[in-house]
């Protein structure tokens, strides 16, 4: 468990992301994930087939801050297909530096998405007069990929056939996760490599370096 930054970007309907999922997985919630929770900087890494269920908070940038109210606040469990890399914003965080909201992990969302409600971020387009905040303060919590809405869909588990060893999307990172592809190629890796977050699958802060970093610098939500 802790907090995080969810953003969102535009990913195509069966579309192939850097994780190798299925096509049909971007049918259903599915996020990039920031590179040190990642384990790798390009392609796949521990990071990928691993579930989480994200509750947007409360934004920062707007002026005042929104607070939408409690009744308002959806979670969803989404499945990491796809790598956001550390020169993206808010992706940008480093073991030793938090991302400019002061958090260490990113989730970016694929949203808007036929699998999402278009109201799943709250807004207020009466008071800000718009309703895209673009980015949220908010909670996560690793859960088990039985939680996620493609579970039930054979089509939407493992990775696509026709790439090799060039892909890695387990169904599920209980058993099975994937190395760090950056690790394997001598190329510069985040500090968690193939310890990546995407392992974690309790809410132990002692369970990998990653969780161990969070519990030593995750900030409060703004209050």
């Amino acid at each position: 468990n802790g907090f995080a930054t969810i953003t969102h970007y535009t990913l195509p309907l069966d579309y192939i992301a850097s994780c190798g999922c299925s096509a049909k997985s971007t049918h259903y919630p599915t996020a990039a994930l920031s590179s040190l929770a990642f384990g790798s900087t390009q392609v796949f890494g521990p990071g990928c087939g691993a579930c989480y269920r994200l509750k947007p908070l409360n934004t920062f940038l707007s002026n005042p801050p929104f607070f939408p109210p409690e009744n308002e606040l959806r979670d969803i469990v989404v499945k990491v297909i796809d790598l956001c890399p550390t020169w993206s914003p808010w992706c940008e965080a480093t073991a030793d530096e938090p991302n400019k909201a002061g958090h260490y992990l990113n989730f970016d969302l694929a949203f808007p998405s036929t699998s999402i409600p278009e109201d799943f971020f709250p807004s207020n387009e009466s008071y800000y007069g718009y309703r895209d905040f673009g980015v949220w303060n908010a909670s996560y919590e690793a859960v088990h990929c039985s939680n996620w809405e493609g579970w039930e869909d054979p089509a939407a588990l493992g990775s696509v056939t026709n790439l090799g060893d060039s892909v890695c999307c387990p169904n599920d990172v209980s058993n099975v996760t994937c190395p760090s592809f950056s690790e394997q190629h001598g190329d510069p890796v985040p500090p968690t490599g193939s310890q990546g977050m995407g392992i974690i699958l309790t809410t132990d802060y002692r369970y990998t370096f990653g969780l161990m970093l969070l519990a030593a610098f995750i900030p409060m939500v703004i209050q």
